[in-house]
């Protein structure tokens, strides 16, 4: 009996492995020609009309769309072991990368997508009512439009559409969040390279980065996994020329200090970096260029006690930053010395750079308060 029961689930199983096959071809010759999406100014939308209902979660005669990103959360929860849901599933996730915007090299190969990062409106760099010793880059304004809000009413305007763990996550950033010690990268090549600068220097509280003359002949398609979309919160500017970026650096207060091995090199651990300081990493292979060598305040070096005379750009960056932060907390007590209306402002800021909606939501503030000011009619 036992065998006949064997025999039986034997003859089942085998069925049920052909109809599942069956069905696999079926579906991988036509059924991804029927996936379109489309992209509206609001949302991103999967829209599915023929596509199997187990997948989908409705009925398999109804016509309907749902989020893309709520039909991708319904895939993965989904049976992985049916071959006809993973192929939907691979599908999806291939349309979620080619959906990533703003990568660390479409930043730095274009600069207008560098100043649509940036929200509130920044000072010039030659405003009469800058404090010459630090550098704080805003004004307490932001144009929506032909309107104008400060970063109160940004912050107002903000706060409902905000989680209270992610609104506390900010202020927390911001808290630790300094203009006194920036990164520069001068003429990387490896835009792997860059994005892990920027990531430690998000990591640390280090806000403002520089890249000069990035030379685009070797490209890397995307490294957000890299940044970890550390980018989105830093203050990213980009530079033709070292002399461009340290005549700049140099009026807003910086000292500024090349890596460079060499007799005359300071060690970094010499260093008061409680000072305004702007740290320059070189070239993978050519290092510092000499223009910058010679437009440098001084020359630094890390001491290095191994048979290798160097370290991988990013991975010297990371121990700059992660000094000079050390060397702040040891001498101040702390690293983020934003003042109070600083504060506010970045936060501000970083508001309207959390979520792709912020601007828009912004925008729709001012109108109505611009609209509750005006006295009726008689």
């Amino acid at each position: 009996m036992s065998v006949c029961r064997s025999l039986v689930r034997t003859s089942l199983s085998t069925l049920g492995r052909k109809s599942r096959s069956t069905r696999h071809r079926n579906f991988s010759s036509a059924g991804i020609q029927r996936i379109s999406y489309s992209i509206s100014a609001t949302s991103t939308t999967l829209s599915c009309s023929s596509l199997p209902s187990k997948f989908l979660g409705f009925s398999p005669y109804r016509a309907s769309s749902r989020s893309y990103h709520r039909v991708l959360a319904a895939a993965v929860s989904r049976d992985t072991e049916e071959e006809e849901d993973s192929i939907l599933y691979d599908v999806a996730a291939t349309m979620t990368g080619d959906l990533m915007k703003d990568t660390v090299e479409d930043l730095l190969l274009n600069k207008d997508d560098v100043a649509r990062l940036m929200k509130m409106e920044r000072k010039s760099e030659c405003d009469p009512n800058g404090d010459s010793n630090r550098w704080f880059p805003y004004i307490d304004r932001f144009r929506a439009g032909n309107l104008v809000l400060n970063s109160g009413e940004v912050i107002e305007a903000l706060d409902p559409y905000i989680l209270d763990a992610r609104k506390e996550r900010i202020r927390n950033v911001v808290k630790n969040r300094s203009y006194s010690v920036c990164l520069v990268v001068e003429g990387l090549s490896d835009f792997g390279n860059v994005s892990a600068a920027f990531r430690s220097a998000d990591a640390l509280g280090i806000q403002s980065v520089h890249v000069v003359s990035c030379d685009s002949s070797k490209r890397y398609r995307e490294n957000r996994h890299v940044s970890m979309g550390a980018e989105k919160w830093l203050d990213i500017e980009l530079w033709d020329s070292i002399q461009e970026c340290f005549v700049a650096l140099k009026s807003r207060g910086y000292c500024i200090a090349t890596t460079h091995v060499g007799m005359e090199a300071v060690c970094v651990y010499d260093m008061d970096w409680s000072q305004p300081t702007a740290i320059v990493v070189g070239n993978e292979s050519r290092g510092i260029s000499s223009e910058a060598l010679k437009l440098a305040d001084l020359h630094c070096s890390i001491p290095m006690k191994g048979m290798v005379d160097s370290f991988n750009v990013s991975v010297a960056a990371g121990i700059l930053m992660h000094h000079a932060v050390s060397n702040r907390t040891s001498r101040l007590g702390f690293h983020g010395d934003l003042k109070l209306e600083e504060k506010r402002i970045l936060l501000a800021e970083f508001s309207l750079r959390h979520n792709t909606n912020a601007i828009s939501i912004a925008h729709e503030y001012a109108k109505r308060k611009t609209g509750s000011c005006i006295p009726p009619r008689l």
